[in-house]
């Protein structure tokens, strides 16, 4: 096998990976069923292509873990938001907006949150 067909192969696998990781959101989640929430902020993932954060809440006594998918990181550094900000919100209250998942799991796509200290995290325009 050519070096060349060796690239082209890894370079076709490379983009492949990079479509299928940015997914057609309106057809994950229902912009028109919004859910705000209140709960504890019990993980962060920063990276690309897509922010994760985990909010457990509490429905009687049972925990609900919802997770929620937010822009890159670069979206929130552009608006003076950094990765230390929400950090500093793990295992703390937060409030949170989001569009639900069209398959009624316990996800969403981001709007806004509510940090403890009273900063206002928004993923607008983008998920809005």
């Amino acid at each position: 096998m050519s070096h060349r067909t060796i690239f082209i192969t890894l370079a076709a696998m490379v983009f492949a990976g990079t479509a299928w990781a940015h997914h057609n959101m309106s057809a994950l989640y229902d912009f028109n069923d919004r859910i705000t929430m209140t709960g504890i902020l019990t993980k962060i993932d920063w990276r690309n292509p897509h922010i994760e954060l985990t909010v457990d809440t509490k429905s009687g006594s049972e925990t609900q873990s919802w997770s929620l998918e937010g822009p890159a990181p670069s979206f929130f550094r552009a608006r003076d938001i950094n990765k230390s900000d929400i950090e500093a919100a793990l295992n703390k209250t937060v409030t949170a907006e989001a569009s639900r998942a069209r398959d009624g799991s316990h996800a969403g796509l981001l709007r806004v949150m509510t940090l403890p200290d009273g900063k206002l995290i928004s993923a607008c325009p983008q998920n809005c």
